[in-house]
């Protein structure tokens, strides 16, 4: 006996048929990591199973009134990439389903039949578009099963573009990480190179291979500035030189010029140069680097622009370091190497030291010899906050100075770079290590003070505790998280870092042990970190210059005048 189906029965396997097919579809978007194959599928699986002729896919723009077709079949006055204005009543956004009846201005732009009905893709904070779909073809209106099995597909592509987005914005961050930590790598190996040469001649040849090998850069040139005669120090690819004029021109331009930009210098566009990155040694510009495409033809960005800086920066200093040990060969006489030297370590330290907003700075360093192994710096970071250093390298002299310009040198190229202070230290540890004698290393501590000036960063790899006075506080605040000194061991385990949140009348000592291990005439009793709190406390009311003044009186009194070694202070005061 034949058995008919039922109206119920039939019902069922529908229901039956279509849940499949939705658990199905569910999992072949949510498994894409790709949004265009997410579009494609939703519009083809809902245009074939309620055999629509016409269909389309809008991508909102990030705005409420502007869309983008990213789908589209049938035929149309419109075409995939086309951007429309869509002008939705705010509370139509709210709604899952839009009929097109209600809205036939919109479906007229669209040119899309009055019945049309329209699926809102969105979660449950993001409006993404619309899934657009036309009457069926055999004219009939959409029934409450299908209008449910199409609203669940909506939502389930929704969450699958929302995790495709994000996934694909994750992969672009981590390629830009990648690039960054190959940028860091290089620069450190090439910091490394550097520091080894003594030849100028060896320095422009390591900087053009880099050029060529790193950033695939074909055409660029090198020009310092040295003694008030400018020259190209290093080239390649150029199909002229330029004259003295062009050459002045190109210290006039920008510290970051993009060369489509209006200029007046013929050498540029002759030699199809597409950027020009300004090099600073003491706050004076010596150095132009200027490059053009790189073979990829790719644009330059941020990071392209702080990794030719940082390159730039390396060879730069590098050249005068040896510009520096050139001069001091010449010299036949002792003492004249040696204050030849003392004047080049105090170029080092920066003069006048700048002035960070908010902030009354004051540093000085007083070396008990001609030259000396304290060392400290200020520096203004890409994201406009200020770092600032103190260190003590042991011994004193010729050695101890060397050491402390290699510091200075890797301080200045990892400035710019976008790592923490942690990482950067570890970094510095491991390359004075790798190469310095065993009994050479630096105590070190520097911090960076946020942009807004309210935040202080700071690591501490074994020098005397920085003081943090604050008023309602009896004691000061002894800044000691870091980690080992420089130079002793590799870094095996990560330096911690800390964090203090600036209050209005905070000042902050750094200091290197000349300070505290003054001695007396009779070098039976040092000044010691009490005498130094005390004549701090004393003066706590006064500015900086008046504060730091007043620490040095007091130890040349202890001492009668004598120094025996380097005395180096840092005084900043929140205003």
């Amino acid at each position: 006996m034949n058995t008919k189906s039922t109206p119920s029965n039939t019902e069922e396997r529908q229901s039956r048929f279509e849940l499949r097919t939705l658990l199905e579809t569910s999992r072949m978007l949510i498994e894409s990591q790709e949004p265009d194959f997410v579009l494609n599928n939703l519009l083809l699986i809902t245009m074939g199973k309620l055999l629509v002729p016409k269909g389309m896919i809008l991508i909102n723009k990030d705005s409420d009134y502007f869309y983008l077709v990213s789908k589209i079949k049938g035929r149309s006055s419109l075409s995939e990439d086309d951007t429309i204005q869509l002008n939705f009543p705010e509370a139509a956004l709210e709604h899952a389903v839009l009929q097109g009846t209600d809205h036939p201005e919109i479906t007229k732009k669209l040119g899309l039949p009055d019945e049309s009905i329209l699926f809102n893709l969105r979660t449950t904070n993001h409006h993404l578009g619309f899934l657009c779909l036309g009457p069926k073809g055999t004219g009939k209106s959409l029934t409450d099963s299908e209008l449910e099995f199409i609203e669940s597909l909506t939502i389930i592509s929704s969450v699958a573009i929302a995790n495709s987005r994000m996934f694909q914005e994750l992969r672009l961050i981590n390629r830009k990480l990648d690039r960054k930590v190959h940028d860091l790598h290089t620069l450190l190996e090439l910091s490394k190179d550097f520091n080894l040469m003594v030849d100028q001649e060896e320095i422009a040849r390591t900087f053009k291979f880099a050029m060529l090998g790193q950033m695939l850069i074909r055409t660029f040139f090198f020009v310092l500035d040295i003694e008030d005669e400018k020259s190209i120090v290093a080239s390649s690819g150029l199909k002229e030189k330029p004259s003295n004029k062009e050459l002045n021109t190109l210290f006039e331009l920008e510290d970051v010029f993009y060369c489509e930009e209006k200029h007046d210098c013929p050498f540029l566009e002759k030699n199809d140069i597409r950027l020009v990155i300004a090099l600073y040694f003491q706050n004076e510009k010596i150095g132009v680097v200027g490059v053009g495409s790189p073979a990829n033809n790719e644009s330059y960005g941020k990071e392209q622009v702080d990794f030719l800086q940082s390159l730039g920066n390396l060879a730069l200093l590098t050249i005068q370091k040896t510009l520096l040990l050139e001069e001091q060969v010449e010299k036949k006489r002792m003492e004249e190497e040696l204050n030849l030297a003392k004047t080049i370590q105090q170029g080092l330290f920066p003069s006048p030291i700048p002035k960070i907003k908010g902030f009354d700075l004051k540093a000085t360093n007083i070396s008990s010899r001609q030259v000396g192994g304290d060392y400290f710096d200020i520096l203004e970071t890409q994201d406009g906050g200020s770092i600032l250093a103190i260190a003590d390298v042991t011994g004193k002299g010729v050695p101890a100075s060397l050491l402390m310009a290699n510091l200075q040198s890797m301080l200045h190229a990892l400035a710019p770079i976008g790592i923490t202070l942690a990482e950067a230290t570890r970094s510095i540890n491991n390359i004075i290590y790798e190469n310095t004698p065993p009994d050479k290393f630096i105590t070190f501590f520097w911090g960076k003070i946020s942009a807004d000036g309210k935040k202080f960063d700071y690591v501490n790899a074994g020098h005397n505790n920085p003081l943090l006075f604050r008023e309602g506080i009896k004691k000061p605040i002894e800044l000691d998280k870091g980690g080992v000194i420089l130079g002793a061991i590799p870094s095996i385990t990560p330096y911690d870092s800390a964090s203090i949140e600036f209050q209005p009348g905070d000042v902050l000592v750094l200091y290197t042990d000349g300070v505290t291990e003054a001695m007396n005439p009779q070098k039976t009793e040092e000044y010691e970190e009490e005498r130094l709190i005390a004549c701090l406390e004393n003066n706590l009311e006064k500015p900086s210059q008046d504060i730091m003044d007043a620490v040095i009186e007091d130890i040349t009194d202890f001492s009668d005048g004598v120094q025996y070694d380097d005395i180096t202070l840092m005084v900043l005061k929140v205003n």
